[in-house]
């Protein structure tokens, strides 16, 4: 089979291992196809890996049975007058002159109709900065009946109060207008949807879609994203020599340099438009079963900071597939078939536009104005397991990326075999000829026998390279999750509940009151919840359930705590060749203790594709960058603006054609505030959004003019002048005449963008310090008081050695009024907020099990608790302590008073991602 551009096999890493599981039964059936459908130009030149170089996607009438003739599963597409263009996009050459990448950034001016300049043509208005709106008050009233508002005909409701519009100066006056409005006056930046009818086993579905270019034309070409845009492939290291390579951004992995090089070699001074895309079924209703099939585009240029706020808009909704099971069908087999089929249908139909880009450039302009020849690529797949197999055409239990067979899933010794897309394409490519030689070529490649995927005429992409790791559904979702209902299997429930609703409060740690063992219907938010305290529970002295050895109970709790290591590990924001050994050591260390699951029962054996899929993550960070540039996570949470508020939008009545109109409007307003934005502002957002992580303060005080009798009474603070003495470096008490301070009641710590950003600051920890109160809203209710513990240190280090650092706890923060803070600091910068804590004793080796610090609360000679006063800006980040549970906890015991009343804790480092970094 002769074949276009195709990227090479991933190489075979040492530390990765797989085979492959053999086909099951093969499957019998007639399949047809258009000759017309696999025409294109193969360059010449040696054959490399990826899809075909042609023009891919299906001509109007063509048809593909999805199984034997007599099954009513074929796929054809309707003749209707929404027809795909697929030569809409006329694909130029660069001259001569332009044939060289280009730097990253120009530094002329951006040409006229670039960005908001073109947008601002667009309005053909100069005068008015709310245009088309007449006022700021009309924009206003818009923006929120779109983004904010109850509906429209509650919108028109409200509008239609007499003389509303009059007095408010609307230019419009129903929902109706103001929809005219925003349709034929508001330029938009994204594509219009299109509908296409597919027809398959008698019946008629709708898929609406957009053109993958103009998808990409509109990210890339994205003014608030001009300044970041990455253009080509990096190599960054910790140090000159070149040890210790470093991965983040896609643009520091193997497959931006690799594909470069093949494209080179062909059509030199390309920019690559590495192109992500995800897709997965949505439920849209609270209660019933109607879903959404949304599919999601993005680019790797943009960088992964701006690609996972939902806020930056760098997803667009490209598609809605068909939710159909086709019941129908009465084969089971053939219904299978038919849906997967329909699936390849439609994606090979939308992505079709992406081909001749692909593989000879488009010129296309960033926002900044620069035009370069780019070539959109597939890069990524992200997608759930089962998404994963339909994507890849891969048979259940199977891995999606290698040979690895079922019964050596779980075994961390099988050598890794990569998918030879070649062979697979040639398996497929069979489908026009005989049938037995077809579906005998699948099976012994392990692949089902699908009519024509939708990358296989994609140039430079390997669809089993391009399937990546998940930390949601493969982690949180998948062995996290399986980890916590073993536990809740080997261990005492009741117990467990007792020790989670005793946890002290901080930050990071979500409380649950009920304890988890009733918890039904848990998601991966919880599911990591739950894993960052986990650890803590079985720590030592577990709540037996059952007999079980201190061999085994060492085991256990040495599989949790590789487990959560690799998963946090997993989510680095940056990762090194050093950082990688840690992540695959931590994978071994659970490999060598996970049988234990299976010597007490709780499992047969440990051979199943979510764990398999651990040994991928390493190999996938050095050709893609690190998971957070991939994370199903980020586009679940798309399903709630762009699946389930836009059917909400809707009447349910031919809810698509309702939603992408409901979209198209949305999206229309959102550019126009953004652009408003820019011109109030009169200048581009910054280039960079890197953040600073501060510690923020109230501006005022929560309490001012607080004695030092309710400091002792209320707060726990009975040595201040002590404290305040040391801090001073005064031999004995201080004799200003300070009887009161103000305090304050929490300390946040914030990522802050520059001034320039119009973005809010986001809360990334905060120290919560309040004594107990009065419920405002039940006057006999007492609310405890919260006293959290922090990490602290002297300031005079680095930090970044963990003995530079020191537990305590903080009882209050509180600032000085100046003439005090002038009288004490003679000669010295006063700190603005200052801190009382009481110590926990210093770091010491942790526990050859567990791995955590064992910590007590400090004593002076007097058996009086170590306390001190530090500057606020010594804290570094609040700390979670689990208390040293005995084999029963004690009832006396509460999530308020357990750091009172319990004397020996264990340091939590599975808070956040930022702690663990730093703990570990």
């Amino acid at each position: 089979m002769d074949v276009g551009p195709r990227l090479g096999n991933p190489p075979e890493p040492d530390t990765l291992d797989d085979p492959s599981r053999e086909a099951n039964d093969s499957i019998r059936a007639a399949w047809h196809h258009s000759e017309d459908e696999r025409t294109g130009i193969i360059p010449d030149g040696p054959r490399t890996e990826g899809g075909v170089a042609g023009e891919g996607g299906i001509a109007d009438g063509d048809e593909i049975l999805s199984g034997s003739e007599d099954d009513e599963g074929g796929v054809v597409w309707g003749d209707d007058h929404d027809t795909l263009d697929l030569d809409r996009d006329e694909v130029l050459e660069l001259p001569p002159e332009l044939d060289q990448p280009p730097p990253a950034r120009q530094p002329s001016e951006p040409p006229a109709g670039s960005g908001y300049e073109g947008y601002r043509e667009a309005l053909a208005e100069d005068a008015n900065l709310w245009a088309p709106f007449t006022s700021k008050l009309d924009w206003e009233l818009a923006r929120w009946a779109k983004l904010r508002g109850p509906g429209s005909t509650a919108v028109s409701d409200l509008l239609g109060i007499e003389g509303l519009q009059d007095a408010l100066g609307l230019s419009y006056k129903n929902s109706r207008e103001l929809n005219k409005i925003i349709d034929t006056e508001l330029p938009g930046d994204r594509p219009r949807f299109e509908r296409k009818e597919v027809k398959i086993a008698g019946d008629v579905f709708d898929v609406y879609y957009r053109n993958p270019l103009e998808c990409v034309r509109a990210l890339f070409g994205d003014p608030e994203f001009a300044g970041d845009l990455l253009f080509k492939p990096e190599r960054h290291y910790t140090s000159s020599d070149k040890a210790d390579q470093l991965y983040h951004e896609m643009n520091t992995g193997k497959w931006w340099w690799d594909t470069q090089k093949q494209l080179d070699t062909k059509k030199p001074g390309g920019t690559i438009v590495p192109v992500i895309i995800s897709s997965d079924k949505t439920q849209v209703t609270l209660f019933g079963s109607k879903q959404a099939y949304p599919v999601y585009l993005t680019i790797g240029n943009i960088p992964k900071n701006i690609r996972r706020k939902p806020s930056r808009r760098a997803h667009i909704l490209l598609a809605y597939l068909p939710t159909t099971n086709l019941k129908q069908i009465p084969s089971e087999a053939a219904r299978r078939r038919a849906v997967a089929n329909l699936f390849h249908a439609c994606m090979r139909r939308i992505l079709a536009p992406l081909t001749k880009p692909g593989i000879d450039g488009v010129l296309m302009a960033s926002g900044d104005g620069v035009v370069r020849r780019i070539h959109p690529i597939l890069a990524v797949y992200a997608a759930d397991y089962p998404e994963q197999l339909l994507v890849t055409g891969i048979k259940s239990t199977s891995c999606p990326k290698c040979k690895t067979t079922k019964k050596d899933l779980g075994n961390p010794n099988a050598p890794i075999e990569y998918r030879d897309l070649s062979k697979i394409l040639d398996a497929l490519g069979l489908v026009d000829g005989n049938h037995r030689d077809f579906t005998r070529e699948c099976k012994q490649n392990d692949i089902k026998p699908i009519v024509h995927p939708f990358w296989e005429n994609l140039p430079y992409v390997n669809i089993y390279r391009s399937i990546t790791s998940d930390v949601l559904h493969q982690l949180y979702q998948g062995m996290i999750k399986h980890v916590i209902s073993w536990i809740e299997q080997l261990y005492n429930q009741d117990e467990i509940d007792a020790r989670c609703q005793r946890l002290p409060p901080n930050h990071h740690i979500r409380l649950f009151m009920n304890g988890i063992s009733s918890l039904t219907r848990v998601t991966g938010k919880e599911h990591s919840q739950i894993s960052s305290f986990l650890l803590g529970l079985i720590a030592e002295s577990p709540p037996r359930s059952r007999p079980i050895s201190a061999l085994n109970q060492k085991r256990i709790v040495r599989a949790v705590r590789a487990l959560l290591d690799f998963a946090f590990l997993a989510q680095y924001p940056l990762h090194s060749t050093t950082t990688l050994k840690r992540l695959n050591n931590a994978l071994n260390r659970f490999h060598e203790d996970m049988t234990v699951f299976v010597d007490l029962g709780i499992r047969t054996d440990m051979n199943f594709p979510k764990l398999h899929s651990l040994r991928h993550y390493a190999t996938m960070i050095t050709f893609f960058g690190t998971t957070d540039n991939y994370n199903t996570e980020y586009t679940e949470r798309l399903h709630i603006d762009l699946a389930k508020d836009a059917y909400r939008a809707t009447n349910h009545k031919d809810e698509y054609s309702q939603m992408t109109i409901w979209l198209e409007r949305k999206e229309k307003i959102l550019l126009h505030e953004k652009f408003i934005r820019w011109q109030e502002l009169a200048k581009d957002t910054p280039s960079t959004l890197t953040t600073q992580r501060q510690v923020k303060m109230t501006k005022h005080p929560t309490l001012r003019a607080i004695t030092m009798a309710r400091l002792a009474s209320e707060y726990g603070v009975e040595k201040f002048s002590i404290a305040l003495s040391q801090l001073l470096r005064k031999a004995s008490k201080i004799h200003v005449p300070l009887d009161r301070v103000s305090v304050y009641h929490v300390a946040k710590f914030i990522a802050r963008y520059p001034a320039q950003v119009d973005y809010e600051n986001t809360t990334l920890d905060s120290i919560h310090v309040k004594p107990a109160r009065k419920n405002p809203k039940r006057d006999k209710e007492i609310i405890p008081g919260r006293f959290d513990t922090a990490l602290i240190t002297d300031g005079t280090g680095a930090g970044e050695n963990l003995k530079e650092y020191r537990v305590g706890r903080v009882r209050v923060i509180f600032s000085l009024q100046q003439r005090h803070a002038q009288s004490l600091f003679r000669g010295k910068a006063a700190p603005k907020h200052l801190a009382y804590v009481e110590w926990f004793t210093p770091f010491h080796t942790p526990g050859p099990d567990h791995g955590l610090h064992l910590l007590k609360y400090a004593y002076d000679r007097h058996r009086e608790r170590l306390v001190s006063v530090v500057p606020v800006v010594n804290i570094r980040q609040s700390v979670h302590l689990f208390p040293c549970f005995p084999a029963e906890t004690s009832k006396q015991w509460t999530t308020s008073n357990v750091l009172d009343t319990c004397d020996k804790f264990f340091l939590n480092i599975h808070t956040d991602r930022y702690g663990f970094i730093r703990l570990e």
